[in-house]
């Protein structure tokens, strides 16, 4: 098979969707080593995210700008096949919700979750507005969703009616790098570079409202009032949308010393992040996954999760979880995340075990299997 992926989110994305396409793309490597890939992008390679150097993977640029494409394609549909641009194939892939026109190519389209339609009040009105639009005809046109999730494809149905069997449930994996291996000295460098005073709570993803950082700015300042307590609040990501409240809630609260905001850790650092902390905490409204979760689990460090969307489903029983809206009951968890050490020991053990289910390589393997399907419909 000749399979065109979109790879612009790997370029323009550090996190998010732009790892689940590195991470996917690079295990199509690994475990496929009959068909032939294209990775397509509308922005040009950059030096801290360019195309991959690996087998039967031919990189094809269009530098038009994804923004401009955006437009072109999703708000003007502009009915130009994006084979004029990527070349012919058996299968497209369209990694980040949407699809831009096809000349007859058979289409898979990843749908991570449908936040915009749950809690429209988490993102940008325009943002709602464009996914409203897009992605729905991005499901009509293509011949097999992929989600990350039960809870997705739950919503999937329900919400915009995908018919069941047009959807196959694939779970992300977690990138090897992330171990229980420790550098104790890359560790406490780390720690004094931040200036982390322990026990320490980590929160991994972009600051915007869907995140629900300021529930977990106000869970952390009643549990650092307790004796055994954290001390550090950590939270590593951009500023998205939206975020005005989550700086605000710090101020208001007395907790400029306190609470530390890294912006995009690369990977490279964020291993060690990981092993710096002591528990990780996403208490998000509403995910279709979780890479993070994982990538605590992998390196041995304690989860303290919401019960919101895909969380409890990819948690099973290695994490606490604890009602999206409930502060109180946040606050608790994460006091005992950090000072029982029979909790956070069983917590360690269990997150280790669950981890292992969720491989890049199994998730690759279904890929596969759907382009496979996908092709015989041309």
């Amino acid at each position: 098979m000749r399979i065109t992926i979109d790879y612009t989110a790997a370029i323009t994305q550090g996190a998010g969707i732009g790892r689940y396409t590195r991470n996917i793309v690079s295990a199509l490597a690994r475990v496929d080593t009959t068909d032939s890939f294209t990775l397509f992008s509308t922005e040009r390679p950059t030096s801290a995210r360019g195309f991959p150097e690996l087998p039967r993977m031919q990189p094809r640029v269009f530098p038009a700008g994804n923004r401009r494409m955006t437009i072109f394609w999703q708000r003007l549909r502009a009915p130009v096949p994006v084979e004029l641009f990527a070349g012919s194939a058996d299968v497209f892939h369209g990694p980040d919700f949407v699809l831009p026109p096809l000349l007859g190519t058979p289409a898979v389209v990843t749908i991570h979750d449908l936040a915009f339609l749950t809690n429209p009040e988490c993102a940008l009105p325009s943002l709602v507005r464009y996914l409203s639009a897009a992605v729905p005809r991005a499901l009509r046109r293509a011949s097999a969703v992929i989600s990350d999730s039960e809870k997705t494809a739950h919503d999937l149905h329900t919400l915009l009616g995908v018919p069941r069997e047009k959807i196959t449930v694939i779970y992300c994996g977690v990138d090897p790098l992330f171990t229980p291996r420790a550098d104790a000295a890359a560790v406490s460098a780390l720690r004094q570079k931040y200036h982390f005073n322990a026990p320490t709570v980590l929160a991994v993803g972009t600051i915007e409202p869907r995140k629900n950082y300021e529930r977990l700015i106000a869970a952390f300042a009643q549990a650092r009032r307790h004796a055994d307590g954290p001390r550090t609040l950590v939270i590593a990501g951009r500023p998205g949308w939206l975020y005005d409240g989550v700086f605000a809630a710090v101020e208001t609260l007395g907790l400029r010393d306190a609470v530390t905001f890294l912006d995009y850790i690369p990977d490279a650092e964020l291993t060690t992040l990981y092993h710096a902390a002591d528990v990780l905490a996403m208490p998000s409204i509403y995910e279709g996954f979780g890479i993070p979760m994982l990538e605590a689990m992998a390196s041995g460090t304690p989860v303290v999760c919401s019960d919101g969307g895909s969380l409890p489903e990819v948690a099973g029983d290695a994490a606490l979880v604890v009602p999206v809206e409930d502060v109180d009951g946040l606050a608790a968890a994460l006091v005992r995340a950090v000072s029982d050490a029979d909790l956070r020991a069983s917590l360690v053990a269990r997150g280790l075990a669950r981890v292992k289910e969720f491989t890049w390589d199994t998730a690759a393997r279904a890929h596969v299997r759907v382009y496979t399907e996908t092709a015989k419909r041309k």
